[in-house]
């Protein structure tokens, strides 16, 4: 309680110069959701709870335990209660960008510093404010989120909108959203996501082997292929707007050659789709696609290769690993991103000279 009570200072505080109803809105919100955690200690004692949730919460509760003992992630209450929402996402984020730009705009909050999105606990608030966007010429889009991080300022709990996911999938989301507790900057989403993606990747790597499951490994070696082809698709796609966006042309025209590499990205979807026989996993990502789009997937993806790189040159050592991310966070900006960029660079470099001499 005393955390809400400096929160609302901070809110009221700056009620002068910032929208206090959203705010507000953000708040409650909260407030709901920790109103009904329930302890998945006692859920699990329960002859009530059914045998399907029993299992679920089981699971999880491993997963919980695995992320502390063996990826050495904070040992706190988070994601060891539950709840049930009668919704299928806790939040909808909107993302925007300036049409010919894939800079996503960015807003200032309290403790987070500044995010390069903006998350709302009712979908037809967040359609509002995307709807406002739109209006003025910003690329909106917004994005169902099963779960968030207070980075520590409470107990996250599991919810509902992800418990019944398939275990691989619900590890992830876990790994990922502790991994925001391990390290944490404010004013740089990118690099946030993009290290929580790297130690959520590390961490089902380690998770898949100890359930030692072939057919558990096989699926989710499948799924990574095509996460990795589909990334391949967005870099290709990233670098054609780039240029795009770079060439001194007439804006009309420049929107319809936008159109153009929009409608080249959907053909080559369609012919990945074929050789995944039919895969219709991402089917809903290219349903809407502008540049708000490709910069709500970049904030978790930009830097994931140089995370990738850093991993691999300190070894086996996570303490390492993640001392050597805590080194790159304290480096000023400028430095820190163009350090990202090399190293990304450098690993994308090393794959493709891989696959050349297949």
């Amino acid at each position: 309680m005393w955390r809400l009570a400096v929160l609302g200072i901070v809110l009221f505080g700056l009620s002068a110069c910032i929208e206090l109803d959203y705010y507000l809105h953000s708040v409650t919100g909260h407030l709901e959701v920790l109103s009904k955690r329930q302890t998945i200690s006692s859920l699990l004692a329960k002859k009530s709870t059914s045998v399907e949730l029993q299992e679920q919460l089981e699971l999880i509760s491993s997963i919980r335990n695995f992320a502390s003992q063996r990826l050495l992630l904070p040992d706190n209450g988070s994601y060891r209660s539950y709840v049930e929402l009668d919704r299928p996402y806790v939040v909808w984020n909107v993302v925007a960008t300036p049409e010919f730009s894939l800079e996503p705009l960015r807003w200032n909050f309290p403790i987070v510093g500044a995010v390069s999105y903006r998350g709302y606990f009712e979908k037809a608030k967040a359609q509002k404010f995307a709807d406002s966007l739109a209006e003025e010429d910003f690329d909106t889009i917004i994005t169902g989120v099963p779960a968030y991080s207070t980075l520590s300022w409470f107990d996250d709990p599991v919810l509902s909108t992800f418990s019944d996911w398939p275990g691989p999938s619900v590890a992830k989301l876990i790994f990922h959203e502790l991994a925001h507790q391990k390290l944490y900057i404010p004013d740089d989403t990118s690099f946030n996501e993009s290290f929580a993606s790297s130690v959520a990747q590390i961490g089902i790597k380690l998770w898949l082997q100890k359930m030692n499951d072939p057919a558990l490994q096989s699926s989710y070696q499948r799924q990574t292929v095509r996460q990795q082809q589909f990334h391949q698709l967005l870099q290709t796609t990233r670098k054609e707007l780039t240029a795009l966006y770079r060439r001194d042309i007439p804006e009309q025209q420049m929107r319809k050659e936008k159109q153009l590499v929009f409608s080249g990205m959907q053909k080559s979807y369609q012919k990945l789709r074929k050789d995944w026989q039919g895969y219709s996993g991402y089917d809903n990502w290219f349903r809407q696609l502008n540049n708000a789009r490709f910069a709500s997937i970049d904030n978790y993806h930009r830097w994931l290769p140089a995370f990738q790189l850093a991993k691999e040159q300190e070894g086996h050592s996570l303490e390492r690993y993640y001392r050597r991310c805590a080194a790159i966070a304290n480096l000023p900006e400028n430095e820190r991103h163009q350090l990202l960029d090399r190293l990304a660079d450098n690993y994308r470099t090393r794959v493709a000279s891989k696959e050349q001499t297949r």
